[in-house]
């Protein structure tokens, strides 16, 4: 796949999240590596959240 380009997956109640890295606040990245032990884990998007007015 090329670089930047992106794959959709629809994901079932139960199934197990792909690896992913995104772009946080600011300069900050996430992996979901990074909760790796955590019993779960609740990811929400809210578009142009940090965005003035």
């Amino acid at each position: 796949m090329p670089q930047g380009a992106t794959e959709t997956k629809t994901l079932k109640v139960t199934d197990v999240a792909p690896s992913f890295t995104l772009k946080a606040h600011g300069e900050r990245t996430i992996s979901l590596s990074d909760f790796k032990g955590k019993k779960n884990v609740f990811l929400a998007f809210y578009p142009l959240n940090w965005t003035p007015v």
